[in-house]
């Protein structure tokens, strides 16, 4: 019997089981996207301390929600939402990835009205294909609603087909918008595309 995904809010406690997820996600996602150098430099440890040091100031934004699934009680995907953001390079720690909405970014320009923004969904290589990723999307969609936006956007790596087709499904479509980003890389910029869904 396959196992039933439960999703629900990410706390403190988390946080390395979430660096896990991401930094085995972009390890295997990412491989011939993204230079060898930057993803073998990732550092789960390092980037789950990060994220609990930070944890507060993350959440200094009611707003922003922070969710994680789980297959059999393991943590095995996460995500982020919260309202919409443009990135600000702004490195602390060349072995930590932040991907998660939080300071190192600023707000974008202004929409009205304002957009909500899924920053990052990760889910661990071995549980592709078994429903995380959908269960996971759909209470992100949820938290976005619930804090009140009635449109979000989100940015996909260009040449990441497994998650434009991903997304292509679940009615997140690109409006021709692109930008280069090495907030994330330094040093590498990323070439991404930006992706809207009406959530009303």
């Amino acid at each position: 019997m396959e196992s039933a995904v439960v999703v629900r809010r990410a706390t403190i406690d988390d946080a390395e089981h979430i660096a896990r997820v991401r930094v085995a996600a972009w390890q295997t996602a990412y491989r011939g996207l993204i230079p060898d150098e930057v993803l073998d430099a990732m550092d789960a440890a390092a980037e789950g301390r990060h994220l609990a040091g930070r944890w507060e100031r993350l959440h200094a934004d009611p707003r922003v929600t922070v969710l994680v699934a789980e297959l059999d009680g393991v943590v095995v995907a996460q995500a982020v939402v919260g309202p919409e953001r443009v990135v600000v390079p702004e490195r602390t720690d060349e072995n930590v990835i932040d991907d998660d909405g939080a300071a190192a970014q600023a707000p974008a320009a202004l929409v009205d009205p304002p957009r909500g923004q899924l920053y990052a969904i990760n889910v661990a290589p071995q549980a592709w294909g078994r429903g995380v990723g959908t269960a996971l999307i759909a209470l992100a969609e949820e938290s976005l609603r619930a804090a009140g936006f009635t449109t979000a956007v989100l940015w996909v790596l260009d040449g990441n087909e497994r998650a434009a087709v991903f997304y292509d499904r679940r009615g997140w479509l690109e409006d021709g918008v692109t930008q280069r980003d090495e907030s994330l890389t330094p040093g590498h910029p990323l070439f991404e595309r930006r992706r809207v869904k009406h959530l009303a």
